[in-house]
């Protein structure tokens, strides 16, 4: 009946299994490459992620406003 080399209704199904892996492994690993893109500061001014930074209290007053006016020369 079967010689064995996987091709048949089992067959069809395993390569489709293997097939539906790789791609859930691809969408996962671009799906987490793009979740750290979308929270970085590349697109948003030097002086707004100034601001950010001292309202999170990364920053000091003295701090803030020394570099502040280094980006507003």
């Amino acid at each position: 009946m079967f010689d064995g080399h996987g091709f048949g209704i089992g067959g069809v199904f395993m390569w489709l299994f293997w097939i539906l892996l790789i791609v859930v492994v691809v969408w996962a690993v671009r799906a987490m490459s793009f979740a750290g893109r979308s929270g970085s500061d590349s697109d948003k001014s030097p002086l707004e992620i100034l601001r950010k930074r001292f309202a999170r209290g990364e920053i000091d007053e003295e701090e803030f406003e020394r570099k502040r006016k280094l980006l507003e020369k």
